[in-house]
C-alpha cells in the first residue's frame, strides 16, 4: 500500500443523500462535499459515485471539468471505508483490497442497516478501472482505520481492530497477519484508542496520520479535564517508545483538537429517525479533528470549523507540508454525519514503478 503522499491518478468520493444521517434531505452535507471534491479537482481529477436519483442534482453541483460522475447504488457516503485500499507493485501494477464491509460493527453497534450495497462499493471501483481485486471475505476492515508509510509500517487502533464487532474470531497476531498479506506491511503499531466518542470505533485517521516517513501528527489536548486527553496521552507514550520497520524512532508532532463541537438541536432535528440508525442529540460531543485531512498531489485538503484553533491548524499543516498548498474547506457538515474530509474521500495510486 502505497503512502497517501505517492502521486495519485485521482480520488474518489460518493454522494451524500441518506436523510437519517444527512440533515435537511443532505443539501447542506451536498454543498461541503461539492467544495471538498472542487477543492481536489484543482490538484488532480474526482470520480464521484452517485445514485441513479441523484445524479443530475450532482452533476449539476459538480460542474467542474475535472470531476467525474459515475452511477453507482451506495448505503452512505464513507468512500474511505467502502471503498478499495489500492495497493501496488514494483512493476507499477495498480490493484485493490475489497475488505469486507459491515457498517462499523454490524449488528452489535454499527451505524445501520442494510449495507449490502456499500460492500460492494470497493468491486464496482475496481471493476471500473480494470483493477485486480483482492477479497478478504469474512475479514472486516474500513480503509480510516489504518494509516501507512509505505516503507512497511501501519499504524492503526485497538479500539478498533481488536473490536469484537469487527474480527471477534481473530487474534491481534491473526489480524496482523492479514494486514501483512494484503497490504505488504512488516511492523503494526497499536494506539489503545481513537478519539473521545468517535463511532467508527476509534478510527486512526480521525486521531494519528504520517505525513512523511519517520514523522506522525497526533491529534493532541494539554486540558486534563478533556475525555481526549488520557487517549493522547497513552498514544503518546506509545509512539515514543515504537519503531517502524526500518529501526526509525517516530518523530510526533502535536495537532490541536478543536471544540469541544456539539451539534445544535436545530440540526439534529433535521435528520430523519430511522430503526438501527445513529442518533443525533446535542448532547453528544463530536468527534471533530483537523488530523481527518486528505493528501492530494500538491496540495492537502484539510477542514476548518470556524473554530479559533483553525488558524493554529492551517500553520501546523503548512510547516509540515512546505511543498503543500494548503486548502482548508468547511468541515462541520461533514462532522455532523460523522466523519470528516479523509473519510470521504479514497486516493488511487498512479501506476509507476516503484
Amino acid at each position: 500500500m502505497p503512502a497517501e503522499w505517492e502521486p495519485h491518478s485521482q480520488t474518489w468520493m460518493a454522494w451524500p443523500e441518506r436523510p437519517d444521517n444527512w440533515r435537511n434531505g443532505a443539501k447542506p452535507a451536498q454543498a461541503a462535499f461539492s467544495a471538498v471534491a472542487r477543492a481536489i479537482a484543482e490538484f488532480e481529477p474526482v470520480t464521484v459515485c452517485v445514485s441513479a436519483g441523484q445524479y443530475d442534482n450532482a452533476r449539476a453541483r459538480l460542474n467542474h471539468g475535472n470531476i467525474r460522475i459515475v452511477e453507482m447504488s451506495t448505503d452512505d457516503a464513507w468512500v474511505r471505508d467502502t471503498g478499495p485500499t489500492f495497493v501496488s507493485n514494483a512493476a507499477g501494477e495498480v490493484r485493490g483490497v475489497d475488505w469486507t464491509f459491515n457498517a462499523w460493527g454490524g449488528f452489535d453497534g454499527g451505524l445501520y442497516w442494510p449495507w449490502q450495497r456499500d460492500d460492494q462499493v470497493a468491486r464496482k471501483v475496481l471493476e471500473i478501472e480494470g483493477c485486480q481485486r483482492y477479497r478478504t471475505e469474512g475479514f472486516v476492515l474500513e480503509g480510516g482505520s489504518i494509516h501507512v508509510d509505505g516503507e512497511g509500517t501501519l499504524i492503526t487502533t485497538e479500539e478498533c481492530l481488536l473490536n469484537l464487532n469487527r474480527n471477534p474470531h481473530l487474534s491481534r497476531e491473526q489480524i496482523e497477519a492479514v494486514l501483512r498479506e494484503h497490504l505488504a506491511i512488516d511492523t503494526v503499531i497499536w494506539l489503545p484508542d481513537g478519539l473521545f466518542n468517535d463511532e467508527t470505533d476509534g478510527h486512526v485517521d480521525n486521531f494519528c496520520c504520517y505525513v512523511r516517513p519517520g514523522e506522525v501528527l497526533l491529534a493532541w489536548t494539554d486540558d486534563a479535564g478533556d475525555p481526549n486527553y488520557p487517549r493522547c496521552q497513552a498514544a503518546m507514550r506509545v509512539l515514543e517508545s515504537a519503531r517502524d520497520a526500518k529501526g526509525r524512532p517516530l518523530v510526533v508532532h502535536k495537532m490541536p483538537i478543536p471544540g469541544p463541537i456539539h451539534a445544535t438541536a436545530e440540526e439534529c432535528a433535521g435528520v430523519d429517525t430511522a430503526e438501527g440508525s445513529q442518533p443525533r442529540d446535542p448532547s453528544i460531543r463530536l468527534a471533530g479533528s483537523y488530523v481527518n485531512f486528505l493528501i492530494v498531489n500538491g496540495g492537502i485538503i484539510a477542514p476548518r470549523f470556524d473554530d479559533p484553533k483553525d488558524a493554529e491548524a492551517e500553520a501546523i499543516l503548512k510547516r509540515l507540508f512546505p511543498g503543500h498548498r494548503v486548502v482548508l474547506v468547511p468541515g462541520r457538515e461533514i462532522l455532523l454525519g460523522g466523519g470528516n474530509i479523509h473519510c470521504i474521500t479514497q486516493q488511487q495510486p498512479a501506476a509507476q514503478q516503484r
